[in-house]
């Protein structure tokens, strides 16, 4: 299949590119920035260069990964999210249809899922998100734009039946949390693969996945997130004490951790199911936390990539462009 990927230098895209062309996949990859899995530089946002494109290879399939994310909120403004995010995302969901691709796939996220309220873990117990959650009310631009490309894809699915499956994918960034500062960044990540985490080989899978079962699937939204091991009844002991709870599943993860030097959550305050997924395209993430504990048994590496210096794509543009002006 040729396949255009969007955002081919960033996190996602230097592993989704390869694993596409291991597959027999013709694959091109267009991000702003440079990179060996980057065959043309430029932005979803110019029309005219997505028109060109189009024509020139006819894409039978799209993965839509670029975008501004969460962190570029300090660095560029709400106009620059909506042209890039929402404009961006129409310009590839028309040239899709007016070039008769097959499968489009769209990476969202479940941040456009997580209210205020959410944020600041009002509930007395833990809220199960699943695709039904809502109302969905994001917090910040990054959520609003992903909301409306969404929506986007919605509406074009309706209109000319195009194949679109959008992944709502959890962590699986490698830097820092930038919200959370008491516990180390592997320790966190560790905790997370509980809850609303996953690794970027397992997004890759997903995505893999969705290119190739969106056809039969027509269009539908999915939580992507490693396979949490708790039950919903577990909801408000989770907020309470979530320690006794993960006992439960896993009796020997406090010794393990204690071991590391290493905390376990004392209260979760969210879960994310990707039962659906599992339902639908018959997909399950490979790397959990039982993965993790399994990993620390035997003093072995992480199932996870951890990089606190990571810098994504879009500052490292940013910076060199600051750069040449001063």
């Amino acid at each position: 299949m040729k396949v255009l990927v969007t955002g081919s230098s960033g996190w996602l895209g230097r592993f989704l590119v390869p694993a596409l062309k291991a597959q027999g996949h013709d694959v091109i990859g267009i991000d702003p920035v440079p990179a060996p899995t980057t065959d043309v530089l430029g932005s979803v946002s110019d029309t005219t260069l997505i028109e060109a494109l189009f024509a020139k290879h006819g894409f039978e399939g799209v993965v839509h990964a670029g975008a501004l994310h969460k962190p570029d909120i300090v660095r560029y403004t709400k106009q620059r999210f909506v042209d890039v995010n929402v404009m961006g995302t129409l310009n590839l969901l028309e040239a899709a249809v007016a070039y008769d691709s097959r499968s489009f796939v769209f990476t969202s996220t479940t941040s456009l899922m997580i209210t205020q309220a959410i944020r600041d873990e009002v509930s007395a117990k833990a809220i199960w998100l699943d695709e039904k959650a809502g109302p969905l009310e994001p917090r910040n631009i990054y959520g609003v734009t992903k909301r409306s490309a969404e929506d986007l894809c919605r509406l074009t699915h309706a209109e000319s039946r195009l194949p679109i499956i959008i992944l709502r994918t959890a962590r699986f960034f490698p830097e820092d949390d930038d919200t959370h500062r008491v516990l180390t960044g592997e320790n966190m990540k560790a905790n997370e693969l509980l809850f609303r985490r996953l690794t970027v080989e397992d997004c890759v899978d997903a995505h893999i996945a969705a290119l190739n079962q969106s056809p039969t699937i027509g269009f539908g939204i999915y939580i992507v997130s490693a396979p949490p091991p708790f039950q919903r009844q577990d909801c408000a002991e989770l907020k309470e004490h979530a320690p006794a709870v993960i006992a439960r599943y896993f009796p020997d993860a406090a010794g393990l951790y204690a071991a590391k030097g290493w905390s376990l959550p004392t209260s979760i305050g969210r879960i994310y199911d990707p039962s659906a997924i599992e339902r639908d395209l018959k997909f399950r993430c490979k790397d959990d936390f039982g993965a993790v504990l399994a990993a620390l048994r035997g003093q072995e590496k992480m199932p996870f990539a951890h990089n606190a210096s990571y810098v994504s794509p879009n500052e490292v543009n940013l910076r060199a462009t600051e750069s040449k002006v001063f």
